[in-house]
């Protein structure tokens, strides 16, 4: 199917820059996180990727060729802005979406019925959308973006208020959808969910790619802090500990080449011990630590 390839985008309003020099790789079968903070450029990145957007300058490609209004109709959008027709069954949505990109009318209604029996909604296929609870309307919205069988995902926030049943739902759908060989990108805020699913997670601010990496390349770029648990110290026990930088809780951070064992020491000597391991950074807590410029 080929990968997905971003190349320098930039794009402004007036004197506002929203995107520069923007670049990333989602990969054949990858699933790539794309998070940031609200207004770092996510959704403007993902409508230049449809062509809803023109970009001043950079390139789209897929599978090495540019992307072009025909390639574009074999990505499968879900908009965070959610674009169901509320007073359309859901049935004869599914498709009427499929038919539009290309399905014929036996094919849109077989995979019309297979989305809806796949994604738990098969039952209410006779109901206005407006008449489903948000989490299914979700359901439905990710069956408009996959009823034509497309070969790119593009996702805008996909797990969005939805229950833990429907998040376990989609997540599958969204993997086996890549061991099929679809690149898939998806934006979320939930950064517990993109570290658990993606192979791969992008970290946008201002505009611009500041990490990309596998969840343990990132953690590795981040300084690991020591969790020392001890039980009946007293306060500030560990004030004097040669090495110590800061502490927050029972975690750690040491100055580099600082001897651990300064601080197991002291804290064998202050209660008992329960616990005393090295710990890499969260996806969280490397998010929030490059969005703000500071230092994991």
């Amino acid at each position: 199917m080929g990968n997905l390839i971003l190349d320098r985008i930039s794009k402004s309003y007036g004197e506002r820059k929203v995107l520069d020099g923007l670049g990333f790789e989602v990969r054949e079968g990858e699933l790539f996180g794309f998070v940031g903070s609200n207004g770092a450029g996510k959704t403007t990145t993902m409508r230049i990727v449809l062509g809803v957007l023109a970009a001043d300058s950079g390139t789209v490609s897929w599978g090495g060729a540019p992307l072009d209004e025909s390639s574009r109709r074999e990505i499968g959008y879900m908009p965070e802005e959610r674009g169901l027709y509320p007073k359309m069954k859901v049935r004869e949505q599914l498709v009427y979406l499929a038919r539009l990109r290309g399905r014929s009318p036996q094919d849109a209604r077989r995979a019309a019925e297979e989305w809806m029996e796949r994604l738990g909604v098969a039952e209410r296929g006779g109901d206005e959308v407006e008449k489903l609870s948000l989490g299914n309307q979700q359901r439905v919205q990710l069956a408009a973006a996959l009823v034509h069988d497309p070969k790119i995902l593009v996702l805008d926030e996909p797990f969005s208020g939805l229950d833990p049943v429907a998040v376990d739902v989609m997540s599958q759908v969204l993997r086996d959808k890549s061991a099929e060989g679809v690149p898939v990108v998806f934006s979320s805020h939930q950064l517990d969910l993109v570290e658990r699913l993606c192979d791969r997670v992008g970290i946008i601010r201002g505009g611009a790619m500041v990490a990309v990496g596998t969840t343990a390349e990132l953690q590795e770029q981040g300084q690991a802090k020591l969790l020392c648990r001890v039980e009946g110290a007293p306060d500030g026990w560990a004030e004097t500990v040669p090495g110590v930088l800061a502490r927050e809780g029972d975690l750690f951070t040491l100055a580099p080449g600082a001897d651990e064992q300064h601080l197991l020491r002291a804290a064998l000597a202050a209660g008992q011990v329960r616990e005393f391991s090295w710990r890499r950074p969260t996806l969280t807590e490397l998010f929030r630590d490059v969005v703000t410029g500071d230092k994991a």
